[in-house]
């Protein structure tokens, strides 16, 4: 297998990176991906950003032994917490991670942004440096979410307890003139909905999966990786919950979301 023709590794502490793995999968449709969960240590955004940055090095190599061409950090906290440490000790694979779409929120004009994230991803100065930047000419409503992602990782089994923490984190921030809801962490997304229905009027969410898509497009093009076309596309799924039950449910995530 050439180089080209090796897979996109994409991590995240559990499910949520699924939902990153979704836009990438439309965005680049010749090639071929392994997507790995750390469910058995999710969620990371409630853990020292040490102990994140250990286990992100640990997935890491699990994706290396599949010979992935480039990796994507599909989770806020492992991003914050671990990126430069891992693209440090590994300076031939590009890697690349999400980040809160803070600033596409602004770009847009959104005057009353919240960003709901975990409590690691919200305390973390890498997230505090980017409302600093904006706080002068936009409101920002910071909501650390812990539990949330926890609650996610059960898929359609937990919906009623998820719907009941949402309602409970957002109490305080509904009555707000919220316009931009950030969602700062990969599980969030697969509530989008749920979230905007805490809302009596409309607010846009921003995930920033499209620029992540984007930006790996052009790394890939740059370095001569991109694949112009493959006949038998394969995404893989793995999970250090190593059991049948959650593979198969990564697997329905990616082909049908957390509400069906």
């Amino acid at each position: 297998m050439s180089k080209q023709q090796a897979p996109i590794g994409v991590f995240d502490s559990g499910v949520g990176g699924i939902s990153t793995l979704r836009t990438l999968a439309q965005a680049l449709p010749n090639e071929d991906f392994i997507f790995y969960g750390d469910s058995a240590n999710a969620p990371y955004g409630e853990k020292p950003s040490d102990q994140v940055c250990q286990l992100a090095t640990q997935v890491l190599d699990q994706l290396k032994q599949h010979q992935a061409k480039a990796v994507v950090i599909a989770c806020n906290t492992a991003t914050s917490a671990a990126k430069q440490q891992l693209m440090a000790a590994n300076p031939t694979l590009p890697i690349l991670g999400i980040e809160p779409a803070l600033k596409q929120a602004v770009d847009a004009g959104k005057q009353h942004i919240l960003v709901m994230a975990t409590p690691l991803t919200i305390s973390l100065p890498k997230y505090q440096a980017q409302v600093t930047r904006f706080e002068a000419t936009t409101q920002i409503y910071s909501l650390p979410c812990p539990g949330l992602a926890d609650s996610i990782e059960k898929g359609h089994a937990g919906l009623a307890q998820t719907q009941a923490l949402v309602a409970r984190l957002m109490a305080d921030v509904t009555a707000a003139p919220i316009d931009g809801v950030v969602l700062g962490c990969t599980h969030y997304p697969f509530i989008a909905d749920m979230i905007r229905r805490e809302f009596d009027h409309p607010v846009t969410v921003y995930t920033g999966y499209e620029g992540l898509a984007k930006n790996l497009t052009k790394h890939l093009t740059d370095q001569g990786l991109l694949r112009t076309h493959n006949d038998h596309r394969q995404i893989h799924f793995y999970s250090s919950r190593d059991t049948p039950a959650e593979l198969a449910l990564y697997q329905h995530l990616f082909e049908h979301g957390i509400t069906e």
